[in-house]
This record gives structure tokens, sequence and C-alpha cells, in this order.
């Protein structure tokens, strides 16, 4: 009884800090700030996918906090972990410092742990599936 209570504990810290920060940079491209023009710039993206991955991880912070949906949960998470993963990958080759790097590794490592936690009837279940 005792880990499941922790581990909905972890789950919902985890969920609720990924939800924020996905919220708060999905905001922040969609208005375009300045600062965040200046990096997807200097890292050679089109001005248009601000909009894109904007309103991308809005509905996708949507589909995490729903109840139900589990498949669009699953969506969901995988949207961020490449979305996370391509901006890492993007600040690591383009060699921005570590306090660029670390936003995106925050939101993956996120991301990783509330999809391992989240509790059962958030996650997709295959019945009668021979493994």
């Amino acid at each position: 009884m005792r880990k499941t209570k922790r581990n909905k504990i972890i789950y919902w810290v985890a969920t609720i800090w990924l939800a924020l920060g996905m919220l708060s940079t999905g905001i922040v491209q969609l208005i375009q700030m300045k600062e965040e023009v200046e990096n997807f710039t200097n890292l050679g993206y089109p001005l248009y996918l601000m909009t894109v991955l904007g309103i991308w991880k809005i509905l996708g912070v949507i589909a995490i906090l729903i109840p139900n949906f589990t498949l669009l949960k699953e969506w969901a998470y995988a949207g961020f972990f490449f979305v996370m993963t391509g901006a890492l990958a993007s600040h690591i080759f383009s060699g921005n410092s570590i306090a660029e790097i670390f936003p995106p590794l925050l939101l993956l490592f996120l991301t990783g742990i509330s999809w391992y936690f989240r509790p059962i009837n958030r996650k997709v279940v295959f019945k009668n599936l021979p493994l």
C-alpha cells in the first residue's frame, strides 16, 4: 500500500512540473517572445515551427492531465519525448552551454518519470494479447 501511495505522489509531482514546463514553453513559443525567437534563430529553425510546437505542447498538457483517453496520453508522452530529445540534441550539436541544455533535459526527465509512474487507469492495456 505504501508503494502505491509513493508512486502516486511521484507521478503527480512529476506530471504537474512537466505540465507547467510544457505549458509555459508552449505559451512562450506561441506568443513568440523575443528570447525564444533568438533561440530558434540561433538553432537555425524557421519561426513558424514555434507556433506548431506551442500548440502541440499545450494540447499535450491537456491530454496528460484529463482523465481517460489513455491512447491519447501515450501519444502526448511520445510527442513530449520526441520534442525534448530534439531540443536537447539541437542545443548539444549547436555547442550551447549547460544553461541552455538543462531545461530540455529536465523536461525529458520529467516526461520519463511521469510516464513510468502513471497509474494503471492512465495506461493503455492490451487485452487478450498473446505474449
